[in-house]
């Protein structure tokens, strides 16, 4: 300082130089491109005269003007523009000019550049021109600015322009771009110096940051091995190194009595001669070895007989046949690999041929024949078979052929029989409805129908005489007027009573009256699709059925209601060709069942429950347990899959006692039965036991076969159905007849 002022420099003329010198430590990055430019701008201002008097006359308020926060908060802006050294000094100066406010001698020093009060400060902050404070800078992640300076104004955060490109061409261009970093305080890129770079490497390498430091400079050893003549501690001895202890007494006393009781032995000197033994010694011959547990000794060879001797008794020698006939054998079939010959002595015995190869056999049969030990197990087959109660503990089931119904001339497609069981209904391929009685085989009625009949089905409800035909592509609902008169009434007057809507909906089928000559027959209604109908079922409560459409998409499944003649599609899209649907007995659920799988749907939420998934090629039939819980379905690949709905979706049970196609399938409404009808002409009644305790599987046993059709045209039976009340079981044939098992 007295230096400054012998050149004729006021205090801050002094500082503005000091603070020239300072500023490119601080700055590499600055200091090292551009040294000429700022350097002459700091040194190069006009000195004031000496007649403004010394430092001493300046009063503390007019001393903060040159302070360190001046200076920094030009250096902020320095940051915040990006502009060169000169242009930030006079930012400075007019900014001093500008807070000094009122003019005094002081004015020519204070436009000058004040040294910055912190510069000489030794603390290791990262950057002095950073004036944010100690503020997180990620609070600032989503705003331009990074803070403010002491004036309030922003500092702004510098401009990313550069792409990929640029930075690659600042890569390629840049000899320095290696060593240039970012400083996260003021975001401009800030080159490394020489002794910078060198840290860095040291610190990669694992050595330490210092050079001067030396980590192998000799220890001082404090406690040393030379014996010193004054002790480290001068401490007296306590009263109780005087004094024998009584807790070692207490565990001398212990091992005392442990040694007596030979609890404790004594040690014995440790021999270090290598110690030599044979490790087959102890092996035990017939033991298994460890690494071996399943192997198996290889087969000794049978010991020579009186066929190998030189000399055999004469019933071993082969005749003349007997050679010719050993001879024309193979070799695998012979029961002996060589003739027996007779020798007069043994000296006479020749060598024997096929002694080599015999022992290359040998070889090869140990070598490469596996060997391994089988665990059998003593089971009793019978007690492999499960427990299954005897047929005649399962009683009512048919037995016997009783009923033969003849009338058909062609093959006999479906049956149902009525509510009260004193009716049956069938259709067949000679385009006809027969309506039989029950009891005495006899035809009732004939209805021609004009072409092949598909499906029949005899509505649920017994108040309701109705039978719906399946017939190319419409559904006929018949009255056959048999029976109660009141019933028959009571369902001309049902059908009567239907008023037409003024504005008809648009419905996917026509609901056509008939015409008074097919009233007479017993035709009431007729329902027009546009495609074939293979299938018709009714709904346990009668006024809905539902019918399945040869056709491709989503209108393969039909629901009509009878009582207001309204027809409604259930399904927006298909799943695969429909072959059979079914009516839960007690719940809203619409089963269908597709060539490979079916699905359980909840009408009233209109969503799938349930898949289940049979495992079968082709399923063919359908049919509910009365209870609701289990399906069974029958398919073309000669299986019978029983699923619990409770249980999985996989199957329960597969049975697969029939040799061809299963053609049907049904449940007795009130027995425990169920009965398969397949192309091999049989009807196969199981007993099917549904237990209401949810822990107890279902019992399923067969208990008859049933043979009364004979095949034709590679086709048996082709419907099954039970009579409602009775344990009997119907089946229709493609020999034309239908029989009645009870």
């Amino acid at each position: 300082m007295a230096g400054a002022r012998g050149a004729g420099l006021g205090p801050a003329a002094a500082a503005a130089a000091a603070a020239a010198e300072e500023r490119p430590e601080k700055q590499p990055l600055e200091s090292e491109t551009e040294p000429e430019r700022e350097k002459p701008s700091l040194l190069s201002a006009p000195a004031p005269s000496l007649g403004h008097g010394s430092d001493s006359g300046l009063s503390d308020s007019e001393e903060s003007v040159f302070s360190g926060l001046e200076d920094s908060g030009s250096d902020t802006s320095e940051e915040e523009d990006g502009a060169s050294s000169g242009e930030q000094h006079s930012r400075t100066e007019k900014t001093t000019g500008q807070q000094v406010g009122t003019p005094s001698p002081r004015t020519e020093e204070a436009s000058m550049p004040v040294k910055d009060e912190y510069a000489e400060d030794s603390s290791d902050e990262e950057d002095i021109r950073n004036t944010v404070g100690n503020v997180p800078l990620e609070w600032y992640d989503d705003f331009p600015h990074v803070g403010y300076d002491l004036d309030g104004r922003r500092i702004y955060k510098p401009l990313r322009s550069q792409d990929e490109l640029d930075q690659f061409l600042d890569k390629m261009d840049n000899p320095d771009y290696w060593r240039t970093v970012q400083d996260r305080t003021t975001g401009h890129g800030m080159r490394l110096t020489d002794e910078q770079v060198a840290l860095v490497r040291r610190l990669q390498r694992g050595q330490f940051g210092d050079v001067s430091f030396d980590p192998y400079e000799p220890a001082v050893d404090f406690f040393s091995g030379d014996l010193m003549i004054h002790p480290v501690t001068n401490r007296p001895a306590d009263k109780r190194s005087f004094i024998p202890s009584l807790v070692e007494k207490e565990k001398v006393s212990r091992m005392v009595h442990a040694i007596k009781m030979g609890w404790i032995q004594p040690r014995r000197p440790r021999d270090h001669t290598p110690s030599f033994y044979d490790l087959w010694a102890q092996e035990d011959p017939n033991a298994v070895l460890g690494r071996h547990k399943m192997h198996v000794p290889a087969p000794k060879l049978a010991l020579p007989g009186h066929a190998e001797s030189y000399n055999p008794p004469p019933e071993y020698l082969p005749s003349e046949e007997e050679r010719l006939a050993w001879e024309q054998q193979e070799p695998d079939e012979r029961k002996l690999g060589f003739l027996p010959r007779s020798f007069p002595s043994l000296r006479a015995v020749p060598a024997y041929g096929r002694f080599i190869q015999e022992r290359f056999e040998r070889c090869l049969d140990l070598y490469l024949c596996p060997r391994q030990r089988k665990m059998r197990v003593n089971v009793d087959p019978e007690e492999l078979i499960p427990k299954l109660p005897r047929p005649r503990d399962l009683q009512p089931f048919p037995t016997c052929q009783a009923l033969v119904y003849r009338g058909h001339s062609d093959l006999v497609r479906c049956l149902s029989v009525s509510p009260g069981g004193q009716w049956l209904a069938s259709g067949s391929d000679d385009g006809s409805v027969r309506l039989w009685e029950v009891a005495t085989a006899r035809c009732m009625r004939t209805v021609p129908v004009g072409a092949v009949v598909r499906s029949v089905a005899w509505n649920p409800q017994p108040t309701t005489c109705l039978v719906a035909v399946a017939v190319e592509d419409a559904v006929l609902l018949l009255n056959p007027a048999l029976g109660d008169r009141l019933a028959v009434g009571s369902t001309d007057q049902l059908l009567s009573a239907f008023t037409q809507p003024q504005e008809p909906a648009a419905q996917p089928a026509r609901w056509l009256e008939a015409s008074e000559e097919e009233r007479r027959v017993g035709l009431r209604l007729r329902i027009c699709h546009g495609q074939p109908v293979t299938q018709v079922t009714w709904h346990g409560r009668g006024d809905y059925m539902a019918v399945v459409l040869a056709a491709p998409g989503h209108t393969q499944v039909l629901i009509h209601q009878l009582s207001r003649r309204r027809s409604q599609s259930p399904f927006r899209r298909s799943h695969g060709q429909v072959q059979r649907v079914a009516f839960h007995p007690g719940r809203p659920f619409l089963l269908v069942a597709s060539q490979r799988s079916i699905r359980l749907y909840h009408l009233l939420r209109q969503e799938l429950t349930k898949k289940l998934m049979p495992n079968c090629k082709w399923v063919s039939s359908l049919a509910v347990h009365p209870a609701g819980d289990n399906v069974i379905c029958g398919s073309y690949d000669s299986k019978l899959v029983w699923f619990d709905l409770d249980l999985s979706t996989k199957p329960y049970r597969v049975l697969r006692h029939h040799k061809k196609a299963l053609r049907a399938v049904a449940f007795h409404p009130r027995y425990p039965l169920f009965a398969s009808g397949s192309d091999d002409g049989s009807v196969i009644v199981c007993h099917g036991r549904v237990y209401s305790d949810l822990l107890q599987n279902p019992l399923l046993v067969p208990v008859k076969v049933l043979k009364g059709h004979s095949t034709t045209r590679d086709l048996g039976v082709l419907d099954v159905a039970f009579h409602p009340t009775q344990p009997w079981v119907f089946s229709s044939g493609a020999d034309g007849i239908i029989c009645l098992f009870t």
